[in-house]
């Protein structure tokens, strides 16, 4: 959700930081900091999937449908990671474990949110990106619809920690399954220097990124649902056009 998405130009980048901050808890303004200090790109799991073409997003499915073969899915992963030095947003932050099995290098970085708050901001997303006429509204675009697929693996994922307390659960899981000493926890709100610090990078001259995932998500909701809705006048006006047409002739 965080605009144009990075694209990789060179595959032979690995990722050096691995984003472990839930969604919806400050991922957009994640993606952009490290997008800075990096030098280079970032895979923003929102910003992918809606803004990527067709083959990218499918592979992302690839992930998910080799949930029952490791080795197939490390290598999807592994795939759809190729070229970017860092990622932050879900999907990825469902394969934190997996993600650092392939990048021993990697370091991780956590931040956390207020649970009332991210809870409501969360809503939010899924009110927009569930509902279940969305995958046939969308089927005629590219990349896009792909989306609600994607979301129905991601809701799976929060139904089973749903009783557990979502985000508890979750960065509980994180610290179990990173080694001590590549696990850092930032807090957005101090900005540059401790991110910088642990990165071992200069500090930007300019303003920390301070994206709003809220106003993000209602942007990119409404611009799709734009620009498919043309889409289906556009099919639809051909279909009129052909069907006066064969009248006339018949």
């Amino acid at each position: 959700m965080g605009g144009v998405p990075s694209v990789p130009t060179d595959p032979d980048k690995s990722l050096q930081v691995i984003g472990a901050g839930f969604a919806r808890t400050g991922t957009v303004s994640m993606a952009l900091a490290l997008e800075k200090i990096l030098d280079g790109p970032v895979c923003h799991g929102g910003t992918q999937l809606l803004g990527r073409e067709d083959d990218y997003v499918q592979k992302w499915l690839a992930v998910y449908a080799a949930k029952n073969d490791r080795s197939k899915r490390l290598a999807a992963l592994r795939e759809v990671t190729r070229g970017f030095l860092a990622i932050t947003d879900t999907p990825g932050t469902h394969f934190i474990e997996e993600l650092c099995e392939i990048y021993p290098d990697a370091i991780v970085i956590g931040w956390k949110r207020d649970p009332e708050k991210w809870w409501k901001s969360m809503e939010q997303m899924i009110k927009h990106a569930m509902p279940g006429w969305l995958r046939w509204y969308l089927i005629i675009m590219p990349g896009w619809r792909w989306f609600p697929v994607i979301m129905r693996e991601m809701k799976e994922e929060l139904a089973q920690m749903r009783n557990l307390g979502i985000l508890e659960h979750y960065y509980s899981k994180v610290e179990q399954a990173v080694p001590e000493n590549r696990m850092h926890w930032v807090e957005l709100s101090d900005g540059w220097e401790p991110l910088c610090k642990i990165l071992d990078k200069p500090v930007p001259d300019c303003p920390f990124p301070r994206a709003n995932d809220s106003k993000a998500v209602e942007e990119t909701a409404r611009h799709v649902f734009k620009k498919t809705a043309m889409a289906w006048l556009g099919i639809l006006g051909v279909l009129v056009a052909a069907c006066t047409l064969l009248w006339y002739i018949y």
